[in-house]
């Protein structure tokens, strides 16, 4: 007999599978890919960060996301200011077409989970959004590293 957890696993690989295959289907000059969608929400949701404080929040590598913001500087999407505070690291911030491009995939991407809820209840959804940030806040306590919210 399978557990209830078991169930959740299969459940949350297909989901990811969905989401994925879904973004395949956005413009392809206009997309951004999963990393920099992330990456860019944070910024968002967090002001301007430097490597040492995006390293911390994603547990990820200096040198991965140095990679990963090179390339977004290289087009166009962050760009570096001094740190407001006098620190001597520099941060990163969104720049109008890295807020521009967050905003369109992100409105693709609820355009795209409207069609999919199109014949639940808005209840429905409101316990399904419930679960799905319950799951996910957490997944970040566990790790210690708690994701802004609006």
């Amino acid at each position: 007999m399978e557990k209830p957890t078991d169930l959740v696993e299969y459940e949350s690989m297909l989901l990811g599978r969905h989401v994925h295959m879904r973004t395949r289907g956005m413009r392809e000059a206009e997309q951004l890919d999963r990393s920099a969608y992330i990456l860019l929400s944070r910024l968002r949701m967090e002001g301007p960060m430097t490597i040492g404080q995006l390293s911390e929040a994603f547990d990820l590598d200096v040198s991965t996301l140095n990679r990963q913001t090179g390339a977004m500087t290289r087009a166009g999407l962050v760009e570096r200011i001094p740190d407001a505070e006098g620190g001597i690291a520099r941060k990163f911030r969104l720049t109008e077409e890295g807020v521009r491009r967050l905003e369109e995939t992100r409105a693709e991407l609820v355009q795209g989970f409207d069609k999919i809820l199109a014949e639940w209840t808005p209840e429905e959804v409101e316990v399904f959004a419930a679960c799905l940030r319950r799951f996910n806040t957490d997944i970040e306590r566990l790790e210690g590293r708690p994701w802004p919210r609006p």
